[in-house]
């Protein structure tokens, strides 16, 4: 049996060595034949073998590969606009060899256009970007469904995002990975089209109002973050901060989070306290992890102070915390709850451009109503 980390130094091995011999060589048909050999090996939990590279990590699945940490051919990779393998099913040994070409052929050739996800269907091989840089860009892997990537995205990140909450609840602590792997999913949704997507759930039960909510608010953040010119990494941290901000409610009953009537004094103290456990679970969970504590601790702070927690000395929150607050409110005001209907749209981008400067920073305001209202994004609505 192969594992991950051996394929991909065979894997690398067979590119370095192919820009040394031609074609039919026997040192270059080694090198491929053990790359493919080792590819044949790899048992993957997830069905089939996935690679994603980011920055200085490399993913199989939902595993970190500490090994590979700051991995050289990674970072190869990523300049050539190829941050995630995909072997669909099992290929053959010249099927694998012409998916070396197409490889090699981003990482040689000045021509080649990286901002194009390549798709491979006929090979039962994707590969391409899982980009964040532009809205204007199709550097997602190429859906051959767009519609059907996205609920099926967006349908396996929820089932992940309940697992979370789940092992939050038993082991007190994020897992850090699943975190990061359920907002890569979210980013491929966004970016599967010529323009972002903004990939919303639509809640079917008052129960999962959680899970739902803080999918929609790491989307809305992540789309936000982009359209103000973030980093990748920038967003990625958002985009995190905006899945764990209400990660505190897990301390909340059901019946408190799901009660039609108004809230008592006590189940009121106990629903703001939900930022404080929020920050501190997620401190206590990993050290990369630092914006989305912070943000899950200021995520109800007002501009001019107000909300809660109680700030001891007059501060500034912040940016992330003040951009995921605008999407926060808005998806909330947007969902039915059991004691309100939703609004529409444009009655809680009213509520936020009226709040603007006293709630909300108001230049985050703006680019948020651009986004949404003047078509740099597109939304789609989708069913959990």
């Amino acid at each position: 049996m192969s594992d991950p980390v051996r394929f991909l130094n065979a894997f690398a091995q067979a590119l370095g060595v192919m820009t040394l011999y031609p074609e039919g060589h026997p040192s270059r048909e080694r090198a491929v034949d053990i790359a493919f050999g080792e590819l044949e090996g790899i048992t993957d939990p997830g069905g089939h073998p996935t690679f994603t590279f980011l920055d200085d990590e490399v993913v199989f699945g939902r595993e970190r590969l500490r090994e590979l940490k700051s991995w050289d051919w990674g970072r190869r990779l990523v300049a050539a606009g190829i941050q995630r393998l995909e072997f669909e099913r099992k290929v053959s040994r010249d099927e694998f060899d012409g998916f070396l070409h197409e490889v090699l052929g981003r990482l040689v050739l000045s021509s080649v256009d990286t901002g194009e996800a390549r798709q491979m269907r006929s090979l039962g091989i994707r590969f391409g970007a899982v980009g964040m840089e532009g809205h204007d860009r199709t550097d997602a892997l190429e859906p051959a469904s767009a519609a059907v990537t996205l609920e099926l995205a967006l349908g396996e990140e929820a089932d992940t995002f309940r697992w979370m909450q789940g092992r939050v609840r038993s082991q007190g602590s994020v897992p850090f990975l699943e975190a990061e792997a359920v907002v890569r999913s979210l980013s491929v949704a966004m970016h599967g089209d010529s323009r972002m997507v903004l990939p919303l759930l639509k809640l079917k039960e008052f129960d999962q109002y959680t899970t739902t909510h803080s999918l929609n608010v790491a989307v809305l953040s992540m789309g936000l973050a982009e359209s103000l010119g973030c980093s990748a990494v920038e967003v990625r941290a958002i985009g995190v901060a905006g899945l764990l901000h209400d990660i505190g409610k897990i301390r909340i009953p059901i019946e408190v989070l799901t009660k039609p009537g108004r809230l008592t004094d006590e189940e009121r103290e106990l629903m703001n306290r939900h930022p404080v456990d929020g920050a501190r679970i997620i401190m206590q969970s990993d050290e990369d992890l630092g914006t989305a504590a912070i943000v899950a601790y200021e995520h109800h702070i007002m501009l001019n102070g107000g909300g809660y927690p109680r700030l001891h000395y007059g501060r500034e929150c912040t940016m992330a915390s003040r951009l995921v607050h605008v999407c926060d409110v808005y998806d909330a005001l947007s969902t039915t709850r059991p004691y309100r209907d939703a609004w529409p749209s444009d009655k809680t981008m009213a509520y936020l451009a009226e709040r603007a400067g006293t709630e909300f920073d108001p230049d985050l305001v703006a680019a948020f109503i651009r986004t949404l209202r003047e078509g740099e994004a597109q939304v789609r609505v989708l069913t959990d």
